[in-house]
């Protein structure tokens, strides 16, 4: 959720140390550009887009948001607007929700506060954890209910662009499989249940924009534990470390590189051990009790506003720490093509082709498809 309502508005802030990795083309050059839009002190600006995620099939995601003027003097990391957006969704497999979000600036960009809401539906296939050969072919149909809320505050520490933080989650989930007790590769799971935790974390974002950056460094360690006296029924930890470096090239080509690792310790619920996330790949498709993917992204604006792409990705999970053939991993990759729907914010938005051996699966991107707010 959180990465939609942050796609929705960003200053481009560029790196005093560092030149702009091309030319500037004039403000007004004749096309489309939604600028002007942005750029209203708390503008009211609706918000439409298609879902082509292949786990829960064709649908809408749409809502509102309320933006702030970007900083005049912003630079890389810093003067980012205040957002709040307020939507639904809703998918041709019966998934749907409700959702809001606030990211805000506080005290001269030294605190940054993250608050977001939840309600859903989702139908979603269960192909076991880690290598598991009965359900690969042949999942288990479920659908998740949660209702949660996510309350994060960072700091920044003095005049770096390292930031230290803490969140916390709270979720109630109901959980049905179409399929009777006792079926043969059927997790442990409650109809109902609830997670509770508190997440530390520390971050570095030298990043030019959060939309389709094309310089800088997002790092981000963290380590949440859930349990009782939290909120929740279950005991249980969840370490993560991200990784996302922008790398200017010459021939306005663009270089990204990522890099997922995290795992869960303890009586997790099946629904959120990690799972790969890569463009081609069905959301929860691949989930274990660790993870460990990397995605590499090339992109070439060849011709005024306009971007072709290309990337591929592989991700592996794990469902023993111990045993390394209860492994399970995938490749993707594909194309696309951009245009810098506006160009104070460098955001660009398009179309991606990706595949991988479950699926092929088309995706409007609206900014970096590795958005973080």
């Amino acid at each position: 959720m959180a990465c939609w309502f942050a796609t929705l508005a960003v200053a481009r802030a560029q790196d005093d140390a560092e030149p702009p990795a091309a030319p500037p083309a004039p403000a007004d050059d004749g096309w489309p550009d939604l600028s002007g839009f942005l750029n209203e002190k708390y503008g009211f600006i609706p918000v439409v887009f298609p879902i082509t995620e292949p786990a829960v099939g064709y649908g809408a995601i749409g809502g509102v948001a309320f933006i702030s003027t970007p900083l005049g003097e912003a630079r890389a990391g810093l003067g980012r607007p205040n957002i709040t957006f307020v939507g639904g969704m809703a998918t041709e497999n019966g998934s749907w929700g409700a959702f809001a979000g606030d990211m805000r600036y506080w005290l001269g960009d030294r605190l940054q506060t993250l608050v977001g809401a939840a309600y859903a539906e989702v139908n979603l296939d269960f192909h076991g954890l880690g290598k598991n050969s009965l359900l690969e072919d042949d999942p288990l149909r479920y659908q998740l209910g949660p209702k949660g809320l996510a309350l994060q505050a960072r700091y920044r520490i003095g005049e770096t662009l390292f930031w230290a933080g803490l969140r916390y989650a709270f979720a109630v989930t109901e959980v049905s499989f179409d399929a009777p007790g006792g079926t043969e590769g059927l997790p442990d799971y409650d109809e109902s249940s609830r997670i509770g935790g508190l997440t530390p974390l520390v971050s570095f974002d030298s990043r030019d924009t959060i939309f389709t950056p094309t310089r800088g460094s997002y790092l981000e360690a963290s380590f949440g534990a859930y349990g009782k006296a939290l909120g929740g029924d279950a005991r249980f930890e969840r370490a993560a470390l991200a990784a996302i470096h922008y790398i200017p090239l010459p021939f306005r080509l663009y270089l990204g590189l990522r890099g997922d690792a995290a795992a869960s310790f303890g009586d997790a619920p099946f629904y959120v051990q990690p799972f790969v996330s890569l463009r081609g790949v069905p959301v929860m498709r691949y989930q274990g009790e660790a993870l460990a993917q990397a995605e590499v992204e090339l992109r070439w604006q060849f011709w005024k506003r306009f971007s072709l792409v290309g990337f591929t990705g592989a991700g592996e999970v794990w469902s023993d720490f111990e045993a390394i053939d209860g492994s399970r991993g995938v490749l993707s990759g594909g194309g696309g093509v951009r245009y810098e729907i506006a160009r104070d914010y460098g955001l660009h938005m398009g179309l991606d082709l990706a595949f991988s051996q479950d699926t092929t699966a088309v995706y409007l991107q609206v900014g970096s498809a590795w958005m973080r707010p």
